[in-house]
Order: structure tokens, then C-alpha cells, then sequence
């Protein structure tokens, strides 16, 4: 006999399971990203002191104008190189939660079909044209699903492609060796 409180229980516990797994997710994520942001701190202080400390060297204008050069150069390269982490994590984490959504959507599909089959079985004679008919609906709804994921992960695909170019290029343009016009 179809027992829907059974079903429903299990889909409750298979929702709690996969909340569970979107905390963890988040949170390792998050910390992920305050590591980055920690050393990145850190890593500007550093500098700035060795800026400071630099500056307070100087003994004309040429050394200013030269190491005004050098620091301008480092802190490119720097934002650079923090952009491109953060851009990587988002990346992985982007990655990490399309997989969690993928799952639960092949656990609720699998779960749904099986609670129309046991419901189908003892459903009242006639209702069979019912039933076909939301069946039908599903696996429309399912095919419409897959169809709009895998035009996201061809946009995804191409928007990450995009910016890894857009990427290299700036940092081949910062590394580019300046020319300076002679007076």
C-alpha cells in the first residue's frame, strides 16, 4: 500500500541532508575566502612599510620619480594576483554548488518519479489519463532543466574563458617594459 507520509518523511530527511551540505559548503568557503583577505592584509602592511621605509631613502628627485615607478609596478602586480585568487576561489565555489544543486535535483527527479509510480499504483481506475498527463509535464519540466543547464555551464564556460583573457592580457600589459620619452 503507498504510504505518502513515508515519502514524505524521507524527502524531509533527504532536504535536511542536503541544507547540511550547503552549510558546510558555505563555510568552507567563506573561510576561504578570509584567508585570502587575512594574508592579503598582511601582505599590504608589509609593503606599505617598505614603501614608507623606501621613500624615506630617496636623496633626489630621479630616485622619487624612479620608485614611484617600482611601487606603482608592485601594487599592479599585487592587485593583479589578489583579483585573479578571489577569481579562482569564486570559480571553485561556483563549481562546488552547481555540483550540490545538480545532486539534489537528480534526488528530488528521482524521488518524484518514484512517489508517481507508487501513487500511480493506487490511484482510482480512470485517473490513468491524469497521471500520464503529469507525467508527461515532468519530464518536460526535467527536460527543460537540463536544457537551460547546459546553455548556463556554455555561458559559464565562455564568460570564465573571456576573463582568464582578459586576465593575461592586463598582466602582460603590466609587465610590459615602459619606454620613457626623452625631454
Amino acid at each position: 500500500m503507498y504510504n505518502a507520509t513515508e515519502q514524505f518523511a524521507e524527502l524531509n530527511q533527504a532536504n535536511v541532508a542536503q541544507a547540511t551540505k550547503l552549510a558546510a559548503l558555505a563555510l568552507e568557503n567563506a573561510e576561504k575566502f578570509a584567508k585570502v583577505n587575512l594574508l592579503t592584509a598582511k601582505a599590504a602592511l608589509a609593503q606599505g612599510v617598505e614603501s614608507a621605509q623606501a621613500v624615506t631613502a630617496v636623496k633626489d628627485v630621479q630616485q622619487l620619480l624612479a620608485l614611484n615607478t617600482t611601487l606603482a609596478e608592485a601594487n599592479v602586480q599585487t592587485v593583479l594576483g589578489y583579483s585573479k585568487t578571489l577569481y579562482e576561489l569564486a570559480t571553485e565555489a561556483q563549481a562546488q554548488y552547481t555540483a550540490l544543486v545538480e545532486e539534489s535535483l537528480a534526488a528530488y527527479t528521482k524521488g518524484v518519479a518514484g512517489w508517481v509510480d507508487k501513487a500511480s499504483k493506487s490511484a482510482p481506475a480512470g485517473s490513468e489519463a491524469a497521471v500520464n498527463a503529469f507525467k508527461q509535464g515532468f519530464a518536460a519540466s526535467t527536460a527543460a532543466f537540463d536544457q537551460f543547464n547546459k546553455a548556463s555551464k556554455q555561458v559559464v564556460s565562455l564568460a570564465d574563458a573571456s576573463v582568464r583573457a582578459a586576465a593575461a592580457n592586463t598582466s602582460k600589459a603590466a609587465a610590459a617594459p615602459k619606454g620613457r620619452k626623452a625631454a
